[in-house]
């Protein structure tokens, strides 16, 4: 009875579907035949095996396509996060050195210069400037 019910539903489905296999063809043709010999009803019951198992394997890759898509937007999540993060970490450090007031092009152009240079001494100079109030402000909070 209750693989009855699954044939008709399964033969209503398959008779919406445009293209076929032949296995699915013959199980609809072997379905709506009432005067089914008893080798058609085993060729049927075959059929519906067949079938059953497509419709589970196709659950089954369906399930793994979403758990890898659920893999990569959990990474894309986080990169996400990640860079949102840093941003406004950068943002910080542009309030820091008191450059708020500055227009976009003007921090752009100073930044610009600053990875022109190629003076250690200079590189190391603006980092203990910069490491010294980054640690005078970790004090004040």
């Amino acid at each position: 009875m209750e693989n009855d019910d699954w044939i008709k539903d399964r033969v209503a489905y398959l008779k919406g579907v445009k293209a076929r296999t032949e296995q699915q063809e013959l199980l609809v043709l072997l379905a709506d035949n009432p005067a089914r010999t008893a080798q058609d009803s085993k060729k049927l019951s075959a059929l519906v095996k067949a079938e059953k198992a497509a419709v589970r394997a196709s659950k089954a890759r369906q399930e793994v396509l979403n758990l890898l898509n659920a893999e990569k937007r959990a990474v894309k999540e986080e990169q996400r996060r990640a860079r949102n993060h840093r941003l406004i970490l950068q943002g910080v450090l542009i309030d820091l050195a008191g450059l708020e007031h500055r227009s976009r092009g003007e921090l752009l152009g100073l930044l610009l210069a600053a990875s022109t240079t190629e003076d250690p001494q200079r590189w190391a100079s603006w980092k203990a400037r910069g490491d010294a109030l980054l640690a005078e402000k970790e004090t004040q909070i």
